[in-house]
């Protein structure tokens, strides 16, 4: 028998349930046929789920839930001396993540003491207040042939991870800078000569 297939798509000009209806018959064998009627409702509930969902996506990026995580840079020990310095111009001497905030001690002109505080999210001073210490001597003498600042030691430290606290050890002969690293292993404290630059480990700390 001969089959004729026939497609008629018919829009009713009436509302049903506040919609229009859309059929679509498809006609096979002659005794086979098959319907299939749809809504304009059926279209506006599949649309009303994609705006939840997507209402759903929005909330998600809002709370910061599956949207990458901003970057929080820290200021490091370096950082933060550079930082003292260009607020109180003189040496620095020792630099320590104490109390939510970098202490740096400088040494500046007529051998004054200075005591700067710089945030450690920020980079930006806190305040500064001058001390009164009397090994300006000391001090200036153990740097004399020195070539490795505190920030060249912190920056050089670095290599093992990051520094906490940079400090002038000025006695005896093994004259150097102190630092002290923390990471997940733990804290290490290591020796940085003042003329090369070479980081070693501390041995009194083995």
């Amino acid at each position: 028998m001969k089959r004729n297939i026939v497609i008629a798509v018919v829009t009713a000009a009436a509302l049903v349930g506040g919609g229009t209806a859309t059929a679509l018959a498809v006609a096979g064998d002659d005794e086979n046929t098959t319907s299939v009627t749809r809504t304009d409702d059926d279209r506006d509930d599949r649309d009303d789920r994609q705006d939840r969902d997507d209402d759903r996506d929005d909330d998600r990026d809002d709370d910061g839930i599956g949207a990458a995580a901003p970057a929080s840079g820290k200021v490091t020990a370096a950082e933060a001396i550079a930082a003292a310095l260009d607020h109180t111009p003189g040496t620095a001497v020792s630099a320590e993540l104490d109390d939510g905030s970098w202490e740096i001690d400088v040494l500046a002109k007529g051998d004054t003491w200075h005591t700067v505080r710089i945030a450690p999210d920020t980079g930006k001073v806190l305040g500064a207040h001058q001390d009164d210490e009397d090994d300006a001597a000391e001090v200036r003498a153990a740097l004399k042939n020195a070539s490795v600042t505190a920030e060249q030691a912190a920056r050089a430290a670095e290599s093992k991870g990051p520094v906490v606290s940079v400090d002038l050890d000025d006695d005896g002969d093994d004259r150097a800078w102190d630092t002290e690293t923390r990471a997940s292993g733990g804290e290490r404290e290591w020796k940085v000569d003042l003329r090369s630059g070479a980081v070693v480990a501390d041995r009194d700390d083995d």
